[in-house]
């Protein structure tokens, strides 16, 4: 009789469950559908009736764009054109000059120029701006121009460039271009090795694993990986790269997403290289993805100190979808959590504030590691040990975004010259000289208290008296003078960039990796960390 009456209040309720689960995705669908059928009458409407003649595929491309700024900037349409360089990141190798470019203003800047490929050979240096390629002009192209330098090995490009106010021209030979992503390793000391991991393309996990391999051969017994300034790209190579450290069928990442299909667990898969190795990871504001996943997953398993300055913060895991002629939806399918976890994601891109501006997330809940140490979520992997002149704030930010800090390396080439990096060395005179510099360039940039001024003196404006705007002039007057100022209280954390921009253009790539290992502070200070045991086992445990 129970299971009769069981069986009876059961199937209405399972029933009732599908009818619901049923309708709400007939309503998603039928919602859909009514959206799009509305789109689309608009879209022809607007293109047979409108005054002047229109560009279907430009408006199209920027309808697109639009929407999916209302989201997250990771969400992006991929045209023929992206979906090919998204390959090329992936694959860690492309045809072309050679060269680090930078699109922006209707301007294209040679950044850095790789060693001994074309735009290297060509003579062609960091600041050069390039105004014309071929018959086109930079200026006139829509799109990034820097995507006109790629092309089939052994073909020519001309280029037409400007440099220090000369205007010269220059033919490149595209070859094939080798994007490593570990452009650097060596021994600091007999003992320790320093390994640079710069993206997470497939060549990762590999060239990790190869350039550790060979350390060890060379004596080192304790290791400094590097993910400074490192952008992440696959998930599966940042799991192969802790892989290298922790044992088989460790947990490093969850992903929970809307989508049931999106919610997994990624586990380690293949034995490891070193279980036992100490390792120092260090990491900076620029390190993001899964850099994170390496970074948060060593530290949650208390395999690695972690050491520099707090990640980007990026917790959110994007898969490209294939669409029609050839291109790509590239879509957040879902947020990832770390073994302990956490989520590391920094920007809230789903509650804005009234100026559209994704929230900072400020609140963070506590998480333990395997060993019970206290860690935290929401706004990046927070180092264990941090390096102060990592660090970086908005006047740091803003002299990289306004190019102070680039084009006064620029200035600063054609100024000195040195026979070898250990012959580098950037003075008091030298900082300086930058001060002036970068006072007569004007950038611009409003502090969080300007902010916070320019909302109050707004929101109470018609109560205030011509006495009180006058103060408040004055104060933001000292202010501006305060960001001046700001510069010698900085001084470290600027000159590391200033080094750091400076050197690549005498030495390059290899030449910056072979200063750090003598000048930079976070590699100095792992070193010592690494070397005393006792202190290195007490972070851990």
């Amino acid at each position: 009789m129970k299971k009769l009456i069981k069986k009876k209040v059961l199937i209405p309720v399972f029933a009732l469950t599908i009818l619901v689960v049923g309708s709400s995705f007939k309503s998603d669908f039928f919602e859909i559908a009514k959206q799009i059928e509305i789109f689309t009458t608009l879209f022809k409407e607007l293109n047979m009736n409108y005054v002047d003649e229109t560009n279907p595929a430009e408006l199209m491309d920027s309808a697109i764009k639009n929407m999916l700024e209302e989201l997250d900037p990771y969400t992006r349409f991929l045209n023929e054109q992206d979906v090919e360089s998204f390959k090329i990141n992936n694959a860690g190798e492309y045809s072309g000059i050679g060269a680090l470019v930078r699109s922006y203003e209707s301007k294209l800047l040679i950044v850095e120029p790789y060693k001994d490929y074309p735009a290297d050979k060509a003579g062609l240096k960091a600041g050069d701006e390039i105004i014309k390629i071929g018959d086109i002009k930079v200026s006139d192209f829509d799109d990034n121009a820097g995507e006109l330098l790629k092309g089939a090995n052994n073909t020519s490009v001309g280029i037409t460039f400007v440099r220090q106010g000369e205007t010269k021209t220059a033919t490149l030979k595209r070859e094939g271009v080798d994007v490593d992503a570990v452009p650097f390793y060596e021994m600091i000391d007999d003992k320790t090795g320093y390994v640079v991991l710069s993206r997470f393309n497939r060549k990762a996990s590999g060239q990790t694993k190869s350039a550790i391999e060979d350390l060890k051969g060379k004596g080192a017994e304790r290791l400094v990986l590097d993910l400074r300034g490192n952008p992440g790209g696959l998930l599966s190579e940042a799991i192969n790269v802790t892989n290298l450290f922790v044992p088989k069928n460790e947990l490093i990442v969850t992903t929970k997403s809307n989508v049931k299909k999106f919610n997994q667990e990624y586990k380690t898969k293949n034995q490891p290289l070193d279980l036992d190795i100490p390792l120092v990871v260090l990491i900076d504001g620029s390190s993001a993805s899964a850099s994170e996943i390496v970074s948060g997953g060593l530290q949650d398993l208390d395999r690695a100190v972690i050491m520099g300055a707090r990640s980007f913060g990026k917790g959110l895991v994007q898969r490209p979808l294939k669409l029609t002629y050839g291109t790509q939806l590239k879509v957040t399918i879902s947020r990832y959590y770390t073994p302990s976890g956490r989520c590391i994601q920094s920007l809230d891109y789903w509650n804005r504030d009234r100026e559209g501006n994704a929230i900072r997330n400020t609140k963070f809940n506590e998480f333990a590691t395997k060993k019970g140490r206290k860690v935290q979520d929401g706004g990046g992997v927070k180092p264990d040990v941090e390096i102060a002149s990592l660090k970086t704030n908005t006047l740091i930010n803003a002299l990289k975004q306004n190019n102070i800090v680039f084009d006064f390396a620029t200035d600063y080439y054609y100024d000195h010259s040195f026979d070898n990096v250990n012959d580098f060395a950037f003075t008091d005179t030298d900082f300086n000289a930058f001060k002036n510099y970068a006072r007569t360039q004007n950038f611009s940039f409003e502090t969080e208290t300007e902010k916070l001024l320019e909302k109050s003196i707004n929101a109470d404006e018609h109560l205030l008296g011509s006495e009180v705007q006058e103060k408040y002039k004055d104060l933001l007057l000292a202010v501006n003078r305060g960001k001046i100022m700001a510069l010698d209280t900085f001084k470290k954390e600027i000159k590391k960039d200033l080094e750091d921009e400076i050197v690549k253009r005498y030495f390059y790539r290899d030449g910056l990796y072979t200063y750090y290992l003598k000048h930079d502070d976070a590699i100095l200070a792992a070193k010592e960390l690494l070397g005393n045991s006792p202190e290195y086992n007490a972070i851990l445990n």
